[in-house]
């Protein structure tokens, strides 16, 4: 093949990824949120400081729920100077304990009379334990926003319509949930598994969308709408950590900027008539198809009521 045509092959391979997997679409939507309060987790940085930042700007409450108090309350500073909007602050939320998430939640209704959006964004990758001693990745991308949210319902219900945005990823494809083995390890994946990190974020995942279906079967009649989304491929520290032209090229090419990967949560939280497709998935601001096992309702049910029990409700 000429260098030509290998340029073309390239060039063919990359047009491929862009429109599969890296198209750049934007949340159309100009709704204002005047008098509307918005929680949303893992908010200090990334694609939910970039969430709260847009809800901000649209004149929403916004709650951040982050672990770190020094970083939020940076976050606080950064967007309460950008939007001109006051009504930002922080509350402590550590997904990683479910002590501490039913502690956030008592603390909420005590303070704040509406919830009208709440946006289950913090995720996490990497070893580890919960305070529960579950795996790190299940606990805190699962198991801490299945208790969040279950605990914020009744609130939720009293402002309908409301919505409840939690973020996936295509990862999701990759998930396979071990019912014995998280009974005996409290854990989707044996610690000696290869690739353990990436079958342990993958499956999370999987459990969010299980998770976003079964709660939009759950919450039929209330007018309390639920979505899982897919961000896109996001910019992150890898690419931070690489050097000169390559992290520049990489970046252009291949990663969204976090405010690009706030963009489908928003259409969610925002779009006018969505209220049908609650429990479905989104990605690129549209609604997608999801893996066969994310539209499992019997694996669905079976996730919920386990779930249940390991939170303690």
């Amino acid at each position: 093949m000429s260098l030509l045509g290998y340029i073309a092959a390239a060039v063919g391979f990359y047009v491929f990824i862009y429109y599969t997997f890296l198209r750049r679409t934007r949340c159309k939507s100009l709704v204002k949120l005047y008098g509307k309060t918005a929680i949303v987790t893992g908010s200090n940085t990334g694609i939910g400081k970039a969430t709260a930042l847009a809800l901000a700007k649209r004149g929403a409450r916004v709650i951040l729920a982050c672990r770190s108090r020094g970083r939020a309350d940076a976050a606080v500073y950064d967007i309460r100077r950008e939007s001109g909007n006051q009504q930002v602050l922080f509350m402590a939320l550590d997904l990683s304990s479910l002590q501490s998430v039913r502690d956030f939640v008592q603390t909420f209704l005590k303070t704040e009379p509406r919830l009208d959006f709440l946006i289950n964004n913090a995720g996490v990758t990497g070893e580890g334990r919960t305070r529960e001693g579950f795996g790190l990745e299940f606990g805190v991308n699962h198991l801490g926003h299945f208790l969040l949210t279950l605990l914020l319902l009744d609130r939720l219900k009293q402002c309908a319509p409301s919505r409840i945005v939690t973020l996936a990823s295509i990862a999701h494809y990759g998930g396979h949930i071990d019912f014995s083995l998280l009974d005996q390890t409290k854990d989707v994946v044996t610690e000696r598994k290869l690739l353990k990190r990436f079958w342990d974020y993958s499956t999370s995942k999987l459990c969010n969308m299980l998770f976003t279906r079964e709660l939009a079967n759950r919450l039929e009649g209330t007018n309390v709408s639920c979505f899982s989304v897919h961000p896109g491929l996001v910019r992150t520290k890898l690419t931070r950590t690489m050097s000169g032209l390559l992290a520049a090229v990489l970046s252009k090419l291949f990663f969204l900027e976090p405010e690009e990967g706030a963009q489908t949560t928003l259409h969610c939280v925002l779009q006018e008539g969505l209220e049908p497709f609650s429990g479905r998935y989104f990605s690129n601001c549209a609604l997608a198809q999801g893996s066969a096992k994310s539209r499992d309702d019997a694996l669905a049910k079976k996730l919920w009521e386990v779930s249940e029990r390991l939170v303690g409700i």
